[in-house]
């Protein structure tokens, strides 16, 4: 929204000095008047260099050459060089304050966009109340009054910031922004384009590809082009990585396929290279932009921002969710509560779910693109957006804030240093504005015959809010990290073709970091007669052989187990802890052994394939004190008894 009203003051501005040059400019120096004329065809062609040299010496020809200011301050404004850029309007209004009052308001901008609030408020309200000035300039004006007053009570108040660059291993001479972070904090993937030229390209085309480093050694290791067929010779960027580093979504602009200017792609890591990156189609991608993605930690709800119609100004972010046939639901509006009139866009999620963070110009704030952070309420609606304040903002255009899982410390692209462009830096968030802290579970695959790790797939199901929480597969060598809320009852289950699937249900509790990671051992049993698994997640009531619900999702995998192989004969096994006598145990284990088995024929399982027996509480696997060693031994087993010839 900034640069549509910076081309409408240049627009305007630019019409009544071409006006004025028939009715006579403002010099009377022939040379003066030679040199401004070349430097405003210079301008037409966009020889920003040759303008700028000759409107400058049209000034030192003539140092009240009115026009010649003018036309050097919108320059600048053009290049983004709001300093000067001020420095020039300063001077018209000195040389004749009423020739031309709308100067004010680009006098007012130019030092709102180079930090100086007070002299902006001033020069705003001089504009408001200026009578015959137009409309929409007069709104923007006294938007512009808000944010200087916010702005000057912010740097009075500022919060704790210490900025550290990512250092020269990332940040160079070229633009480094966007930057995305897996949930261990070990690899860093982010966008680079190149420096800026002084002469832009009349269509706007821009390259930008993607970068990777990686932590080590204390310190981020040389970034390294993520190659092809991820980067073309296009234009890529704007990444989410999946929490795990696996998978990634992303934004490709102009792309051969592609529904609209901008669209949401998405690319896997597969065998230590980047996929083929797929469109998401509709109902993400639209004929309009859609860009800027941030992926949950689950890997179920996409977040993103987008002009499509139906929002509330110019970009707004959206969500959509993954449904059960792995498809994209139709994406909704967040809402007037994070969206407005302006552009929201940069959305994060971060690795707790519920903390999001985006950057707006729509709201009160520093000037330009600030960065806000709402949470997510136990309704799911959002709290009121928090300005993270100053230093954090500043005049230039904040955005593309990440955080660790951890929830301390953040990374953010901003301009610190002109001639390097926009860089990567990371900072402590403090407290007040931090996300929930995210603890890590580890885990390794294993072949229980010849121990070697093993690629498989894997699901977290919380128990507590019955909600599969993450479903994703190992890396190649059979390694998983995943983050995931402590305070919970999580149930885990993995499967692999050829062997029988591994459960386990846990609470997760405490904080573990990547450090020391709450580790599983697993161990996958091959598809062969004597093997057995134990059915973790299949749970009754109490004293009673009546199925939770909660056991849906176990009988289901192993009813799929089942159909996908077809000649093996299975014995469903029930076991109690030592509590009753040994006549009434038998009797409830067998009952329960019948239930599992009812289930499996209700979903097309022939009976001839499933036998039932009640071992009572024989065999135990735990003491039968404690109330951890008896709830171990409260188990159902499923034991491959035959194969079918």
């Amino acid at each position: 929204m900034k640069y549509f009203f910076i081309i409408f003051i240049f627009i305007t501005s630019f019409a009544v000095t071409r006006n004025s040059f028939s009715q006579g400019l403002h010099t009377s120096s022939n040379k003066a008047l030679k040199v401004y004329n070349e430097g405003v065809t210079a301008y037409d062609y966009l020889d920003y260099n040759k303008a700028e040299i000759n409107f400058r010496e049209a000034i030192s020809l003539d140092n009240r050459f009115y026009e010649a200011y003018m036309m050097l301050g919108e320059l600048m404004a053009k290049r983004k060089r709001y300093f000067e850029a001020s420095t020039s309007y300063k001077a018209v209004v000195k040389i004749d304050s009423l020739f031309f009052i709308p100067v004010f308001f680009n006098l007012a901008n130019a030092e709102m966009m180079s930090g100086d609030y007070h002299n902006a408020l001033i020069h705003f309200n001089v504009y408001i109340a200026q009578t015959g000035m137009s409309e929409k300039n007069k709104i923007f004006a006294i938007k512009n009054v808000k944010n200087c007053e916010f702005a000057l009570n912010a740097m009075k108040h500022p919060v704790p910031f210490n900025p550290v660059s990512v250092g020269s291993s990332i940040n160079t001479q070229d633009e480094e922004y966007w930057p995305s972070i897996t949930a261990d904090g070990q690899s860093l993937m982010f966008t680079r384009q190149p420096a800026p030229l002084d002469i832009p390209s009349p269509f706007g085309q821009v390259q930008e590809d993607f970068y990777l480093s990686h932590f080590s050694d204390n310190k981020w290791q040389k970034a390294y082009n993520a190659g092809a067929p991820l980067n073309t010779s296009q234009n890529e960027g704007a990444q989410t990585l999946s929490s795990d580093g696996n998978y990634m979504f992303f934004t490709a602009c102009d792309r051969r396929g592609g529904l609209g200017s901008c669209d949401l792609y998405f690319s896997a890591f597969i065998e230590g290279r980047w996929s083929e990156p797929s469109n998401l189609r509709t109902p993400v991608n639209t004929s309009y932009w859609e860009s800027q993605p941030s992926i949950s930690a689950d890997g179920k709800t996409l977040f993103f921002s987008s002009n499509r119609p139906g929002g509330f100004g110019g970009k707004d972010i959206w969500f959509s969710i993954l449904n059960n046939q792995n498809g994209w639901t139709v994406p909704v509006n967040m809402g007037k509560n994070i969206n407005t009139d302006g552009d929201e866009m940069s959305p994060f999620i971060h690795f707790d779910g519920r903390t999001l963070y985006f950057a707006s110009d729509g709201r009160v704030g520093m000037g330009g693109f600030d960065i806000y952070m709402t949470r997510m309420n136990i309704d799911s609606t959002w709290t009121e957006p928090q300005n993270l304040g100053y230093p954090i903002n500043t005049y230039n255009d904040e955005m593309g804030l990440v955080i660790e899982s951890g929830g301390e410390k953040a990374y953010f692209s901003s301009i610190r240093d002109k001639p390097n462009g926009k860089d990567i830096f990371y900072f402590n968030l403090y407290e007040s504005v931090r996300p929930s802290p995210v603890s890590y579970m580890k885990g390794k695959v294993y072949d229980k015959e010849t121990g070697k790790l093993l690629k498989a797939d894997y699901e977290l199901i919380n128990f507590s809010t019955g909600k599969i929480t993450i479903k994703s597969s190992t890396d190649g060598a059979g390694n998983f990290l995943v983050c995931l809320p402590s305070g919970y009852n999580y149930g885990i289950n993995v499967s692999k073709a050829g062997y029988l699937f591994y459960s386990e249900n846990f609470m997760f509790e405490g904080q573990h970091t990547v450090v020391e990671p709450y580790i599983k051992r697993i161990i996958l049993n091959p598809i062969k007669v004597g093997e057995k698994m134990q059915l973790s997640n299949v749970f009754y009531e109490i004293d009673s052989w009546q199925l939770k619900k909660e056991s849906t999702l176990e009988l289901n995998n192993l009813a799929n187990l089942l159909s996908d192989n077809k000649d093996i004969i299975i014995e469903i096994g029930g076991y109690t802890d030592s509590t009753g006598s040994v006549e009434y145990n038998l009797s409830l284990s067998e009952k329960r052994a019948i239930s599992v088995v009812n289930y499996l024929v209700n979903k097309g399982i022939s009976s001839d394939r499933l036998r039932y027996k009640g071992y009572g509480n024989k065999s135990p696997i735990g003491d039968n004190v404690t109330v951890e060693g008896r709830k171990l031994n409260r188990r159902t087993e499923a034991k491959i008894i035959e194969r079918k010839k």
